[in-house]
Order: structure tokens, then sequence, then C-alpha cells
């Protein structure tokens, strides 16, 4: 199942039963979940984070379109941030399964119903734009409310992609788009007669003019103190650790320190973790090192296979083949476990029955620790991809960054090891139960061979891989040549169980 998240931005933040209506009017699609709401009162304008399946986003999209036409009137409003509708930007983001190409799609449909049904005129930006000037939405929405109802239609630029050429009355235009996870930080620079300060920090940031790249900041007055707004439009390559340094370094740079900063609406957990482990020097921090992911992994069970191959499908480098690996071995003991469990009790192979009730709860165990393989390697990639993007200015710094990323690349082949380790022992079991268990289970036991010997090739590559990206590779290549004894060993137990499992079919 494709899921999209979209975050639609309204022009209504004062007001409590008129978000109520907005956030209900989406609610009431079936299939989409709302996963936050975040109001501002100084900016007059509201934020509700949703999910839903492909099918049915854009119907809850449209559904907050019309009740934020019905109940906002933007001759009457005013607020601190920069605005062009009632409902304002209305952005789909991919996740579990979807594309941006399916963001964009969706983008377009909705586009044109908005135009058609409900005579707004509508301007697609970001991934989603027709036409490299409106990429980016300071440029969609120059002018704001004001501005367009005397501009639309009459450049080219100006010509909105669907609806009519003239802002509805009330309700204004909308940017509708598609666009990777945004994460909407703000950080204070103390009382509002900072302000000039701010406005100047926000431009030395703002990547349209040298600052950070993937970075849009505005300078504000909110409740009385000084804001640096910050849209981060890509963390993977602008961090949200290097946003706020800049800030600080900017702001230092003419007598002000900064006082505190917030997040507006949801953030993944990976862009904290990169902050938190760059703040205080961390090494090889992983985030299944978090107490609570445990307990939840513990009371869930973990993810459902189809969310586990939709994660794997998604555009995104974990998990990937590491812990695809460690989930074939997961899968292999689970059948070696099965094929004892239909031997235990039965008479014909009593010999064998304290074996087999021994031999299940070895397989149970490796299936446990394969199981948590299967994250941890992926978490031990992340801590790979964190440290290449580490500062490296100044011989210094270049000397910690390279020692960082050995000791991140040593883990990172570590952790298959442990797969392909437990994956031999899994094939052990699987040439067991192969031996001298239940016949008519024999295909399960082959497939248990062959599902352990392919993630202990898959683990071994990935030692490899990482081996080979050390610096100095003499450093990890112990495990490498572990990792190949480990599939030398694994294919020939699985050359043997295949064996007998053909003979048994005659």
């Amino acid at each position: 199942m494709k899921l999209i998240e979209c975050v639609p931005n309204f022009s209504e933040g004062r007001r409590p039963e008129i978000v109520a209506a907005i956030r209900d009017a989406i609610a009431g699609v079936a299939g989409a979940h709302i996963l936050d709401t975040s109001a501002d009162a100084s900016h007059n304008r509201c934020v509700i984070t949703f999910v839903a399946p492909i099918d049915v986003v854009a119907d809850a999209a449209f559904a907050g379109i019309a009740a934020a036409r019905t109940h906002i009137d933007l001759t009457t409003h005013s607020g601190e941030h920069p605005r062009m509708g009632a409902a304002d930007v209305v952005p789909f983001i991919p996740l579990e399964g979807a594309t941006m190409e399916d963001c964009i799609a969706l983008a377009r449909t909705l586009g044109e119903r908005v135009g058609r049904e409900l005579g707004i005129p509508v301007f697609l930006y970001e991934r989603a734009a027709t036409r490299p000037d409106r990429e980016n939405l300071a440029d969609v929405r120059r002018g704001e409310f004001e501005g367009l109802r005397s501009d639309i239609g009459r450049t080219p630029q100006r010509v909105p992609d669907f609806g009519p050429s003239a802002v509805h009355p009330t309700a204004g235009a909308v940017a509708i788009g598609a666009r990777p996870f945004l994460v909407a930080y703000n950080v204070y620079l103390g009382p509002a007669s900072n302000m000039p300060v701010a406005k100047e920090v926000a431009k030395a940031v703002r990547g349209s003019v040298g600052g950070l790249k993937y970075v849009k900041g505005l300078g504000f007055e909110v409740d009385g103190q000084a804001q640096v707004s910050m849209n981060l439009v890509d963390t993977e390559k602008t961090p949200l650790y290097q946003a706020y340094d800049m800030v600080k370094m900017e702001a230092e740079a003419r007598g002000v320190t900064p006082t505190w900063s917030e997040l507006v609406g949801l953030v993944p957990e990976r862009v904290l973790f990169e902050a938190a482990a760059r703040h205080v020097r961390l090494r090889n921090f992983t985030p299944d090192m978090v107490l609570e992911r445990k307990v939840r992994a513990a009371i869930t069970g973990g993810e459902s296979l189809s969310e586990f191959v939709g994660s794997v499908a998604s555009p995104s480098p974990t998990p990937g083949g590491g812990s695809v690996a460690a989930h074939a071995g997961a899968l292999a003991a689970a059948l070696a476990q099965m094929v004892a469990g239909l031997t235990v009790g039965k008479k014909k192979y009593a010999a064998f029955d304290a074996e087999m009730r021994e031999l299940a709860v070895r397989a149970a165990g490796l299936g446990h620790t394969l199981a948590a393989l299967v994250a941890r390697d992926a978490s031990a990639y992340a801590v790979v991809a964190a440290a290449y993007k580490l500062p490296a200015e100044g011989d210094a710094a270049q000397r910690e960054k390279v020692a960082t990323i050995d000791e991140a690349l040593l883990h990172a082949a570590e952790v298959p090891l442990e797969t392909a380790r437990a994956c031999a022992q899994v094939a052990e079991l699987a040439l067991a139960v192969a031996e001298r268990g239940n016949t008519n289970a024999a295909s399960d036991a082959g497939v248990a061979a062959l599902l352990a010997e392919a993630g202990a090739v898959g683990a071994s590559y990935n030692v490899r891989i990482n081996v080979n990206s050390l610096s100095e590779r003499q450093r990890g290549a112990a495990l490498a040549t572990e990792a190949m004894t480990l599939v030398a060993r694994t294919r020939e137990l699985a050359g043997r169980t295949t064996d007998i499992v053909e003979r048994s079919f005659g």
C-alpha cells in the first residue's frame, strides 16, 4: 500500500473552532489519519499533517481546501506569515512505497479539481511545478493575496496552472505541490529589539542568496520576540544542526545570542538523532540504542511484512540489502523451527524427539537475533551516512571526520557479519531437520537452507563493501575473511540439505 503525507497550511490560527472544522473535514474522509495540528496566533496560520493511502489522499486534501474556502475570508485576515490563500499551501510528500512521481500526479489531479469545482486558481510548485520560476514557493506567493489580486493573469508568470485567472474573492489562490519531507524550524534571538539582526541572519542563512542550500529563511516578530523562521526542505543534504549552527554563528557575529528554538509540526526522528549525536560528538550511535524503541518493538512485534516490503521498496537507502539478508535468515530460522515442531511428538520420529525440541529452541533464538539485525543493519548505515556529512574544514577536522567514518564503517561491517554467523548456524539446523525431521516437511527444510545461504551471501556483500570503503582496508581484512569463510560453510551445508530434499522427491 502506498502512503502519502499531506501537510496543508491554512490561513487561520486564532479561531480554534475554524481550525477544528477544517481538521474534521479532512478526518471525515475514510482512510485519512490526522497526525498533528499546529496553530500559531501571531502567524494566524495552522498546519495540519495527515497521512492517507494514495487513492484517498487527494480527496482528504480537497475536503480541507473546501472547508477553508467556506470559513476563511482573506479580506479580513492579518498575520505575520506570508499568504495568498485561505488554503495557502498543499504539499504531498511520498512515504511508504510511494514515489515523488506519485505525488506530482496527485498535485496535478487535485489542482484541476480545485480549479474546476471550487473556482480557486491553482499554482503548482516545487517538484510539481510546470515551469522553473514556480519551483520556489516564495516566488509563487510573491505579493501575497493583495498583490495577486491585481497581478494574476496579466503576465505569463502569473497565469495559474488550473482554475480562473482571477483570485477567489475571499479564498484567494492556492499553491499545490510535491516535495521531500520539510522541517519547519524557528530560532529565537531574544526581544523584538533584535528584529534587524533576525532579518539579517535569515537572509544570511537563506539558500537563495548564498547561504545554506535547501534552507528558506525569514525574520519575524512573534510574541514580542525576534524569530528566524526556517523551512529546511531537504534535511538529508542540510541537517537541522547545520542550520542552527549557522544561525548561531551569524547572530553572535552581530552581538546576539540565540535564546531557544522550536520545531513546528512533525519531524523525522533521524533529524533529532543526528543533531544530538553531532553536538555531544557521539560515535557509533544507532537509533536502536534508544530504550523506548526497543520497548515499542517488543510490545508491537515490530512492523508487519507488508510494511517492511514497502520500506524496502521506497526510494531510501534503508532498509537495504543488509536488512533483507537478515530478514531472509530470520525466515530460514522460522522454517527450521516449524519443521522441528512438526517432528516433535510423532511416533515415527520418537528417537529424535529430544533433539528436535532443543533444535526448535535454538531456531527460535536465532530467529529473534536475526529479526533484531534487520533494524540494526539499517541503523548502522544511518551512522555511516551521518559521518559522511560531518564538516571537514581544516586538517584537524578532516582527520576527525575520516576517523569517525572509519569507526562507523567498521561497525557497519560487524553488524552483517553477525548476520552471516547466525545464517551459518541456521543452515546447520536446516540440515539437521532435513536429515532427521518430518519428511512431509522436507521441502520446507530445503527452503530454509536456501534462505540461510542467501542471507549469508547477502550479509557478506555488506561486510565487504564497508571494508572496501575504509581509509585503510587492512583494518577490516579479518572481517571480510571471516565473512567469506561463513559463506563457504553455509553453501556447503545448504548443498547437502538440498541434495537430501531432491532425493526425497524420488
